[in-house]
């Protein structure tokens, strides 16, 4: 194969950078490969590796290549695995021909994949292994995969950047919004204890402190209790 990128393929893998309420690293990671299978010539399929440390998120285009991907770890030996150890480009013209991992051609020609290429991406802290599957011999060769490796790591690298940058800002508003819900709570709380002992607001509060010290439990957690015990009593 001369030429793995297209033009639908280019605009597909720009879409991954795109974020919103519903993106997760599963969701950019089936949308590569979704896209891998969609739009690289000879290509009928494509899976994903998010590795982490020891830890690894796995998807793909089809479920017999997320299956595929995990026999490989089980016997401990295939391309995927070279590729993440190397962190070099892996490619097998013919899973049939090929004399490097004879357990892992068995796999493969179960799930009827006779060609593979697989492509390391690094994207710190992560380690994306990506996979594209023919079903006949032949379907890439080394020299086209080091455009499409190219363009891969530049894309990818856009939309987990993202992902994160988004993550980042959704975990920041969360925490803002349970910050003023605490508050909420505890200035009811002081409103409450005010109100049966004629105290001021700053020392309803330090009352507050003072109790949750002694009981060891957050001010805002022993603020919510005393708003659910007033409100029981007073129904």
């Amino acid at each position: 194969m001369a030429r793995m990128i297209t033009s639908v393929l280019a605009r597909d893998l720009a879409t991954l950078g795109r974020v919103g309420e519903d993106t997760s690293s599963e969701s950019v990671l089936r949308g590569l490969t979704t896209t891998l299978a969609r739009g690289v010539p000879g290509c009928s399929g494509g899976s994903a590796e998010l590795w982490r440390d020891d830890r690894v998120l796995v998807s793909g285009s089809h479920s017999e290549l997320i299956m595929l991907v995990e026999g490989e770890r089980e016997i401990g030996e295939g391309p995927s695995i070279e590729a993440r150890n190397t962190r070099q480009r892996v490619v097998i013209g013919d899973v049939l021909r090929d004399r490097r991992w004879a357990r892992y051609s068995g796999l493969a020609t179960r799930w009827g994949v006779r060609s593979v290429l697989l492509l390391p991406i690094e994207v710190a802290p992560v380690l994306l292994v990506v996979g594209l599957y023919g079903v006949r011999p032949g379907a890439f060769t080394a020299q086209a995969a080091a455009p499409l490796a190219e363009m891969l790591s530049e894309q990818v690298g856009v939309a987990m950047a993202n992902m994160w940058d988004f993550d980042e800002v959704r975990t920041d508003a969360a925490q803002m919004q349970e910050a003023l819900a605490g508050r909420a709570i505890i200035d009811q709380a002081k409103g409450i204890i005010m109100k049966s002992s004629g105290c001021s607001s700053e020392a309803a509060f330090e009352e507050l402190r003072r109790v949750s010290q002694h009981h060891q439990v957050k001010v805002a957690d022993l603020a919510r209790l005393l708003v659910e015990e007033h409100q029981r009593k007073q129904r």
